[in-house]
């Protein structure tokens, strides 16, 4: 039997910021980054609170949120008595506060408010049951589950990702699509998250390159978190794969930024996962034809199985190329002795994590290995 809930709240679309007035008289604790703070972008949330009963901002958030960070945003949030939490920014924000939240209720707060507000279009952590915190103990990333940790509203502005760099919009929109595939193809998808993750499919291939090449093109800014918001609805549901289950590794062990990761690995996870080898004389599998429709949706070449698939990987290459996001982990700074002395330990965290026990091939050392060496740092010199 499937199963398919969505708990959040979604107000989206220009002027969505104006749902803040709502909860006038309460008090309120932001989460966020410094960034956020000292760009004035927080400006932008608070004007639109004024009559709440308080505002404190804990904006100690950072890449890759520890384990320490969430028991130093859980005293702030136990200090503050915040009847509302508003988290703000990309993916690390939000995570950060919706373990922490989560970590307050349990320790007898009582029901809290939780606020998501993306200020980038990639993660759908705002309406995702996920949270990847890393452990300060053996620098892993780990993506905690738990459907209390799903915010309870989630506003998606245009107007804050107006101004997110080039090089972000690219990073977080490849992580979009990747969630989006991953759903597409994993063992447990439905024709509920398929709807999700193919309209997101088709709104990512159209308006990111718009919103990379003019940030201030606020249809393709509105469209993107669109999709990214559609995409997080369908993996809560259905899981991610491999793509993330190594990236996640890859991100813990080398820094690399998430939707980054995601992009250099997913020409090649596409691959694996189609398979077409075993295509010969056979039916392809699912996966291969479902990759193969999305192929034809975009309107790429797809006389046959095989040419969509490879149709849809050269167009994600392209995309790549268009955006400068690195093809190899060498492009992206990692040395080859650094990527051999943390190999076999990228393999046992990829096949450990949570995303890849969804991944429609089944995956061992030697396919996280096969798939590792197709980026691997090798020196041009």
């Amino acid at each position: 039997m499937n199963r398919f809930k969505i708990r959040t709240e979604v107000r989206f679309n220009q002027n969505a910021l104006d749902t803040l007035k709502e909860f006038k008289g309460k008090s309120a604790v932001i989460i966020t980054d410094k960034f956020m703070v000292s760009s004035g972008m927080i400006k932008k949330i608070t004007d639109k609170m004024e009559g709440y009963k308080s505002i404190a901002v804990f904006d100690e958030v950072t890449p890759d949120p520890t384990t320490s960070l969430i028991a130093k945003g859980l005293k702030f949030i136990t200090e503050n008595r915040g009847e509302i939490v508003i988290a703000l920014g990309g993916g690390s924000p939000i995570d950060a506060a919706k373990a922490i939240v989560f970590m307050a209720e349990k320790s007898g707060m009582g029901d809290l408010k939780l606020i998501a507000i993306p200020t980038t279009s990639g993660t759908g952590s705002e309406v995702t049951k996920f949270a990847v915190i890393t452990d300060d103990t053996d620098n892993l990333k780990y993506p905690l589950v738990d459907e209390g940790m799903l915010p309870d509203l989630a506003i998606l502005d245009p107007a804050l990702v107006e101004t997110a760099p080039p090089s972000i919009t690219a990073d977080t929109g490849m992580d979009v699509i990747t969630h989006a595939f991953e759903a597409l193809v994993s063992v447990n998808a439905n024709d509920a998250s398929d709807a999700l993750a193919e309209k997101a499919l088709l709104l990512a291939f159209k308006y990111l390159p718009y919103a990379f090449k003019d940030g201030s093109d606020i249809v393709a800014r509105e469209k993107m978190h669109s999709a990214s918001c559609l995409a997080g609805m369908a993996f809560n549901e259905v899981g991610l794969g491999i793509n993330h289950g190594i990236a996640h590794a890859l991100g813990a062990k080398f820094h690399i930024p998430h939707g980054r990761a995601n992009a250099i690995l997913l020409p090649h996870v596409i691959r694996f996962n189609a398979h077409l080898r075993a295509c010969f004389g056979a039916v392809p599998c699912e996966a291969a034809q479902r990759y193969a429709d999305i192929s034809r949706k975009l309107s790429l070449p797809h006389d046959n199985v095989r040419i969509a698939v490879e149709s849809l990987i050269d167009e994600v290459r392209y995309m790549l190329r268009r955006m400068g996001i690195p093809a190899t982990l060498w492009e992206a700074g990692i040395s080859p002795a650094d990527f051999e002395r943390e190999k076999e330990n990228i393999i046992s965290a990829a096949l450990e994590d949570l995303c890849t026990a969804s991944n429609p091939r089944e995956v061992d050392h030697d396919a996280v290995e096969l798939l590792l060496n197709k980026i691997a740092p090798v020196s041009e010199n």
